[in-house]
């Protein structure tokens, strides 16, 4: 019976010393990331934010796929995503209708999806993180109508432009603008929608045809950061730059803020990223606590008034 016992427990020593040291190290918990694109600096600091805040968890390993501004390829990763099983998925849609199928279809298998930045056309999904877009709409319209002249007074040309036409952000910014500025019959909108898609680049050439059409243009309203600064390029080619007032939307210290303050910009409304709030929401979920169906990020107006101390909070300036 002794020499049934050794056997068995040297049996057993052999086997454990058989499994690798690292085994029960191994990261339990599997977040899947798809992000619309990487081309825009605020995606890419999306991105660092969430990998940011993961790292600060040993447990969660992070799988992130980029959309590549390609709804199919999106729809693509969040199929893998499910093949893969993973605990819960993060997405921030490039466009709303075509990726509410698939997101749906992840919601219904179980898995629990985070809808980070652009809404959808439905609710079928664990929660949705993000800015209010019609406020920070709004708020542009308001300093629009005090740049021209104030309530009741203001009077001027303005140009917007336009973010992907597809997205939610867009049609919010566009009607919480509206909603502020249409109430002003001395405000003129001098030019069609345009879509900018979010790039600087098509900023500018957006901003190339209203200057070539229209000998006077007063303020200039992007839906983001890059698209004002493209905008403001293309003035200032032609040196048409002055008098005219530039609004755009994120707010990033190193870019927007950055622009404001040294006079590019006139003002800048902050979109906060939602990365970090993303991979937080997820693991309070995963471990068994009770989350909210939508949770709004905070904004803010940075004009001259504040962008040097952000800047300085930032380790920007000195």
């Amino acid at each position: 019976m002794k020499t049934w016992i050794r056997i068995f427990f040297l049996t057993a020593l052999c086997l454990a010393l058989l499994v690798p040291a690292s085994a029960g190290d191994e990261k339990k918990i599997v977040i899947g990331f798809s992000q619309a694109t990487t081309t825009e600096p605020w995606r890419l600091l999306f991105n660092k934010e969430l990998r940011d805040e993961a790292d600060k968890h040993p447990e969660v390993k992070l799988i992130v796929r980029d959309g590549m501004d390609d709804a199919a390829k999106q729809a693509a990763d969040i199929e893998e995503f499910i093949k893969m099983r993973v605990n819960a998925i993060l997405i921030s849609p490039k466009v709303a209708a075509e990726l509410t199928p698939m997101v749906n279809k992840a919601f219904d298998s179980g898995i629990p999806v985070f809808v980070l930045d652009r809404d959808l056309v439905n609710d079928r999904y664990t929660q949705f993180i993000g800015g209010d877009n019609k406020l920070i709409g709004r708020a542009a319209g308001k300093y629009a109508v005090k740049f021209l002249g104030g309530t009741g007074k203001a009077k001027g040309n303005v140009v917007e432009i336009w973010g992907g036409s597809s997205s939610t952000p867009a049609h919010d910014r566009y009607s919480g603008f509206h909603d502020i500025i249409d109430k002003e019959p001395g405000i003129k909108m001098i030019t069609k929608p345009n879509d900018g898609d979010w790039k600087q680049d098509m900023g500018y050439e957006i901003m190339a045809e209203a200057l070539d059409a229209h000998d006077k243009i007063d303020l200039v309203y992007a839906h983001n950061d890059p698209m004002a600064y493209g905008a403001y390029m293309a003035a200032k080619d032609v040196e048409r730059e002055k008098g005219t007032a530039f609004l755009g939307i994120d707010g990033i210290p190193a870019e927007g803020v950055k622009w404001v303050h040294e006079g590019i910009l006139t003002a800048t409304f902050l979109y906060k990223t939602p990365g970090d709030e993303g991979v937080r929401q997820a693991l309070k979920l995963l471990k068994g606590e009770t989350i909210e169906k939508r949770v709004t990020l905070p904004t803010k107006t940075i004009d001259k008034t504040n962008a040097e101390s952000i800047l300085r909070a930032n380790g920007l300036i000195k």
